[in-house]
């Protein structure tokens, strides 16, 4: 049989040099890569500083669509395409004082990983029910992104662009993997639908089936978010004092200068500003303007001044502790061990001055230290702005302040899952994230850090309260509500009541289980594909040989 005749194609007489091509051999615009493009992008505009979190499913849903039937090559290019789209914009904000290198450089590691996934979604591409692996398969990415390299940057998951909606309830039940792969499910089944809807308009026989898997593929689509909005119901509402005994809660943004990277060189300007708003709400409670509160939260880097090494310093933070006359939760650098230096919270009591500390657990690499400084300065002197490295803490953040016991996290803590966890399975009532924005400017990184203290919120069924030194702080309900926010660059203080809530949520329980199932139902499903082809490979090179 001729080649032509054997692949369903009508050879065709060549034309004559110069002559226009037929009809039939113009080349087909790249469509694959311009979907992906525009799923990423779409996949950005469901994230804090845009909002639209309804767009979310459309990013996986665009990766399903064009990798849908490719080699496993093909996949990972379209990933990578839709990585860079979605994560370049994303992380601009970390080049905002520091240049495009590093930006880019994170931008562009972390888009390797949806190469992987699209490779991998490729791969499983064929298999019956691929909606569901190809789901899965985003999990697995995640996870894996979230852990490597050096302590991983769980930032940008799929979840964490739900803080409104019904699938935040599911944050609940399985934690933000969950949620991530409802948002991704949701996603691959719409991709499902549309091509069952694509096929059925082309076909020629009889297009029932075609047409039966569209409308069942539909369907589920809508049975995602409808589950989710089932969830809200056993679940917790916007109230601050439901759910156990409360504490008054003060919470102090002092505000810095300016924005910048040059904020370590107005440190004690920063520390005077929360020093003087807490002289301030001393004041209005002896008027009986605010209520006395039980404990007063400063934010990460409120006194980079060392309190333990400078007396200046530490009389400045007892003077507003005697003045308020309760515990201040004061977020300080501190010197050691060693050549390190220490992100710290300090309990500071108006009577026994400092006390309990905990030390950040996750410091930042590249932002809090450098990993192979000599190596990475080949790239950008850009790493030696970091000029001490700060060491990492080894206690789980739960500290008793003015009898109220909290789990404290501090920054992009937050976004990590396991410290997470630990301070609620430690009993702390309530969760506190310290956090200092200002080396940040005007740019969205405050509004998607605040993301996943709401998504915490809801997944452990507790009240947030979020302490920054230039914004956002704010006070999260735990159905992910806000009950109070700041903004930017604005000095700003909330006194508010807040139940300590000792209750335990699914995901409270399970813990990481959901994750490693559903990561493992992805990788299970690779498996199906990459160990026959393997084995085909082989006894391919055996019979060449």
């Amino acid at each position: 049989m001729p080649p032509a005749a054997a692949t369903g194609t009508v050879a065709r007489p060549a034309g004559r040099p110069g002559s226009t091509p037929a009809a039939g051999s113009r080349r087909r615009w790249p469509w694959r890569p311009l979907l992906a493009a525009v799923g990423g992008l779409l996949l950005l505009l469901a994230f804090p500083g845009y909002g639209l979190a309804a767009l979310a499913p459309l990013g996986p849903a665009a990766l399903a669509l064009a990798v849908r039937g490719q080699r496993a090559r093909s996949g990972a290019w379209l990933g990578l395409v839709l990585g860079l789209a979605f994560f370049v914009p994303l992380l601009s904000w970390t080049g905002v004082y520091v240049g495009p290198v590093p930006w880019l450089a994170l931008a562009v590691a972390q888009a390797l990983f949806v190469a992987l996934l699209g490779a991998a979604a490729a791969a499983t591409s064929r298999l019956p029910g691929w909606p569901l692996w190809a789901a899965a398969l985003w999990v697995a990415a995640e996870a894996l992104r979230g852990r490597l390299p050096f302590g991983g940057f769980p930032w940008g998951r799929l979840g964490l662009s739900q803080t409104d909606g019904p699938l935040l309830s599911l944050a609940a039940y399985g934690g933000v993997p969950l949620v991530s792969f409802a948002v991704a499910l949701t996603g691959t089944l719409l991709a499902a639908a549309l091509g069952a809807l694509h096929r059925a308009r082309r076909a020629t026989r009889p297009r029932g089936p075609v047409l039966r898997t569209a409308a069942l593929a539909g369907a589920a689509v809508l049975a995602v978010p409808l589950a989710g909005g089932l969830a809200w119901l056993p679940l917790p509402g916007p109230s601050l004092t439901a759910g156990g005994p409360t504490a008054t809660v003060a919470v102090v943004q002092g505000n810095v200068p300016r924005a910048g990277l040059d904020f370590n060189a107005q440190r004690r300007a920063v520390l005077d500003n929360h020093v003087s708003r807490t002289l301030e709400l001393a004041a209005a409670v002896e008027a009986g303007e605010q209520p006395q509160p039980d404990v007063v939260l400063w934010p990460e880097n409120s006194s980079d001044i060392d309190p333990y090494t400078n007396a200046d310093a530490a009389r400045q933070i007892e003077r507003a502790a005697e003045a308020v006359g309760v515990p201040i939760l004061v977020g300080a650098v501190v010197e050691g061990p060693g050549r390190f230096i220490s992100n710290t919270a300090i309990v500071w009591d108006p009577e026994d001055g400092p006390g309990r500390t905990y030390v950040k657990r996750h410091p930042v690499p590249f932002g809090e230290y450098i990993p192979h400084r000599d190596l990475f300065r080949l790239f950008s002197d850009k790493v030696d702005l970091v000029r001490r490295d700060f060491a990492a803490g080894d206690a789980v953040g739960v500290l008793d302040i003015g009898g109220v016991r909290i789990g404290d996290l501090i920054c992009f803590e937050v976004v990590y899952d396991g410290l997470v966890h630990d301070v609620v399975r430690g009993g702390a009532g309530m969760v506190v994230v310290q956090t200092n924005n200002a080396t940040f400017g005007f740019t969205d990184e405050s509004e998607q850090q605040l993301a996943a203290s709401r998504l915490r919120a809801v997944e452990f069924g507790r009240t947030v309260v979020v302490a920054a030194t230039s914004g956002i702080s704010a006070i999260v309900a735990p159905d992910g509500s806000l009950a109070r926010r700041s903004e930017l660059f604005t000095p700003a203080l909330f006194v508010e009541d807040v139940a300590q809530r000792d209750s335990t949520t699914l995901a409270e329980r399970l813990g990481a289980a959901p994750e490693g199932a559903l990561a493992a139902v992805g990788v299970g499903a690779l498996l199906v594909v990459a160990v026959p082809g393997a084995a085909r490979r082989r006894r391919a090179r055996r019979g060449r040989a």
